[in-house]
């Protein structure tokens, strides 16, 4: 399996690591939306959001928290973005779980989304969907 994320944690290719423990490891992306844009990681290998465990999700979401601040800080950003993104449809290109911190800054760029509506129907049954497999799945997650 290649992984250009695992080989920067085994020190296998350059990266600017800013931030390392024994879990989670941030460097700059390499490919920046913004100078400062951030990429933090579990230094094990999880395909996605959903395949990593919770208390490593955990570790790592607190992470993202406090490199926030310091992305913010360390960039005058007005703002930052965090994201992930999971599947090839939500463009993910590598495939070891990560979240972005991308700093903003007031005019920098703007998404363009496209928001839709529901109709009534589709709404409630878009909600039942939900809530039938949160009964079936919640015991699964619960901590």
């Amino acid at each position: 399996m290649e992984c250009i994320f695992c080989d920067i944690i085994k020190r296998e290719a350059p990266s600017e690591i800013v931030y390392e423990d024994e879990d989670i490891i941030a460097f700059l992306d390499i490919n920046p939306i913004n100078y400062g844009h951030l990429l933090v990681l579990t230094k094990l290998h999880f395909d996605n959001f959903l395949t990593v465990p919770k208390d490593l999700l955990h570790k790592l979401i607190s992470k993202v928290q406090f490199l926030a601040g310091i992305v913010k800080r360390s960039t005058n950003a007005d703002g930052f973005n965090t994201m992930s993104n999971n599947g090839t449809a939500a463009g993910q290109r590598i495939f070891h779980f990560h979240f972005h911190i991308i700093p903003r800054f007031e005019n920098d760029f703007k998404f363009n989304l496209i928001s839709k509506s529901y109709d009534d129907n589709h709404l409630k049954n878009i909600s039942s969907k939900m809530k039938e497999f949160i009964e079936k799945y919640q015991g699964q997650f619960d901590g």
